[in-house]
């Protein structure tokens, strides 16, 4: 999301909350909603397990269904990126 954005020319914060940045993309492209759907629930990677303390750690079950909720929107993300762009 933090690579769509400035490819529309979109300035957005300096965030890690991955709601405010899926609805800055969907303000751009709407068809990107269905991949947006769950990506909130992601936000917490973002600090959550960075520093040690009682933070509580997903099963293997949930690690797989967070990294196909990230997998589907880093595909539909780069898709609609520039060829240059992708890996």
């Amino acid at each position: 999301m933090k690579a769509f954005l400035p490819s529309h020319d979109t300035p957005f914060k300096k965030t890690h909350d991955l709601d405010e940045l899926g609805r800055a993309c969907l303000a751009l492209d709407a068809s990107l909603s269905e991949s947006l759907l769950s990506v909130a629930t992601l936000t917490v990677f973002a600090w959550e397990f960075r520093y040690p303390g009682d933070a509580q750690v997903p099963s293997m079950h949930e690690v797989r269904e967070y990294l196909a909720i990230a997998n589907r929107l880093y595909r539909a993300i780069l898709s609609r990126l520039p060829q240059a762009c992708h890996p």
